[in-house]
């Protein structure tokens, strides 16, 4: 493996064997390096490709930051891709490592940041946010600067932008987005839904790949009329809840809701109005 272009002391590009583009970490394994030297497989750390046109991008924003960072960052992806069973966009390499050391900067002047989703993310996006928790222990253990709670929100928060292969501004408005979904439902049914039901866990980890296909635009491949005229009919009232959500998400996220989508979520909201009762 040669060397193609040094990034900075720690960081270089070369090219895998089918001629693609890598990125190639490890201390020192571009110190006095010039394109075409031999990298030492001893001096490599981690080798990961990136997209084409976000290659010059992760060059960019690492050619002068501090290695322990760079390391850090990819130490906590890979964490998180060993928790998140969602596959997650490669340029997670690019934003979680920006936002990290600009966390990490932050933290050393003294100077913190609130997560208005705080709440909401801890609650609708459990296991990005324990994966962010996860990294601010190994940031405590690694540098000795400790985060704060709303830091592992923000991290999770990046994890959900990956898996959704949305921006950031979608998946930021998420949470806000679940939650108020949430409330036109109980509004709608007259009562608090059981948050301890299975029922209830099945409905947000619905509403969170409900979103996710939306944002993609995504649809499910099969259309059963005559089942989608008996949810209509048998479940009335918690069909005309869907369209309220439906109208909702027109309006919030400027998404349509197919019909089948629309027959899910009626389904799921009839199964946490009834938590005892087989739909």
């Amino acid at each position: 493996m040669k060397v193609s272009k040094v990034i900075n002391n720690n960081v270089v590009s070369s090219v895998d064997e089918k001629g693609r583009e890598i990125i190639v970490m490890g201390k020192g394994v571009g110190f006095q390096k010039k394109p075409g030297d031999i990298i030492a497989d001893s001096a490599v750390e981690k080798i990961f490709s990136l997209p084409e046109t976000s290659s010059g991008q992760f060059a960019d924003l690492v050619k002068d930051m501090p290695y322990e960072h760079i390391q850090l960052a990819e130490e906590i992806i890979a964490h998180a891709k060993k928790c998140i069973p969602q596959k997650l966009n490669k340029n997670i390499y690019i934003t979680l490592t920006d936002h990290l050391n600009y966390a990490i900067e932050r933290q050393m002047q003294g100077i913190t940041i609130e997560n208005a989703f705080l709440w909401e993310i801890k609650k609708y996006y459990h296991t990005e946010y324990q994966v962010g928790m996860d990294a601010l222990e190994m940031v405590k253990k690694k540098l000795g600067i400790a985060l704060t709670e709303h830091e592992a929100a923000f991290l999770a928060l990046h994890f959900v932008n990956a898996e959704m292969d949305a921006n950031m501004s979608q998946s930021i408005s998420m949470p806000g987005v679940i939650r108020d979904i949430i409330q036109i439902i109980e509004t709608n049914l007259g009562k608090a839904v059981d948050e301890n039901s299975l029922s209830y866990e099945r409905l947000v980890t619905h509403l969170k790949f409900f979103l996710q296909r939306i944002i993609k635009k995504e649809t499910y491949k099969e259309t059963d009329e005559l089942f989608l005229d008996s949810i209509r009919s048998h479940c009335r009232q918690e069909y005309l809840c869907a369209c309220q959500i439906r109208e909702y998400i027109r309006e919030k996220l400027g998404h349509e809701t197919s019909d089948e989508e629309l027959m899910y979520l009626t389904l799921h909201i009839r199964r946490v109005a009834n938590p005892h009762q087989e739909v």
